[in-house]
C-alpha cells in the first residue's frame, strides 16, 4: 500500500464515514424520546446533594 492509495481511500471513504456519523449523531440528538432524558443531563449540574 502506498502513500497514495492510503491518501486516496481516506479522502473518499472517509468523508463518506464520518457524514454519515454525523447524520447518525444528528438523528440521536433530535428524535423526539430524547427531549426529556436531555433536559434531565442539562440539570445534573445545578443539583445540590
Amino acid at each position: 500500500m502506498t502513500y497514495e492509495n492510503v491518501s486516496y481511500f481516506a479522502q473518499t471513504w472517509g468523508l463518506v464515514y464520518l457524514v454519515v456519523l454525523f447524520a447518525g449523531v444528528l438523528v440521536y440528538a433530535l428524535r423526539p424520546g430524547a427531549k426529556n432524558k436531555f433536559e434531565q443531563a442539562a440539570h445534573i449540574p445545578l443539583k445540590e446533594d
